[in-house]
């Protein structure tokens, strides 16, 4: 398994890694990354943005997964969102997501955030469980504007 920051070459595969698993859950619909355009152009989406980072994962050739930070609009300046934490099925269950939000926690910290941020939904409750035991907490509302009106479970963690 390798874990490195995200080529262009990596788009189309991340893309069908997060659409792929937005449609396993039956949650590939507007207002969530399904339909955002930014979703086939990561590597230029955190390219454009100094304190943001993303990684992809690589087994035996393949992009299975990725997970990344980025300051979205709205947010307070000391508060990253943690985004696009999506892992193919067959490589769940393993660290690997634990791995990838490990990263993405220290990355924050050496960009001097103090504060991460996500948005999920419920049907996502894999994911849910990672992010609570990782030290999260669910919100009220969002935070942020992150343009993925659909997604209605928002948490935060203090770093």
């Amino acid at each position: 398994m390798n874990i490195t920051p995200i080529l262009k070459e990596n788009n189309p595969e991340i893309a069908r890694v997060i659409r792929t698993v937005l449609e396993e859950f039956n949650v590939n619909k507007p207002g969530t990354v399904y339909t955002d355009p930014t979703t086939g152009e990561l590597y230029e989406l955190f390219e454009s943005e100094a304190k943001s980072m993303y990684w992809v994962v690589e087994i035996e050739g393949e992009i299975v997964g990725g997970a990344g930070i980025f300051p979205t609009k709205g947010l307070d300046a000391n508060c990253v969102e943690l985004v696009k934490l999506y892992l193919l099925k067959k490589h769940r269950g393993k660290g690997i997501g634990e791995e990838l939000m490990r990263m993405c926690i220290v990355e924050a910290e050496n960009m001097l955030y103090n504060k991460i941020y996500l948005e999920t939904l419920p049907e996502l409750h894999n994911a849910i469980g990672l992010y609570e035991k990782m030290g999260f907490h669910k919100l009220d509302k969002p935070l942020g504007d992150s343009g993925h009106f659909a997604c209605d479970l928002w948490m935060i963690k203090e770093i």
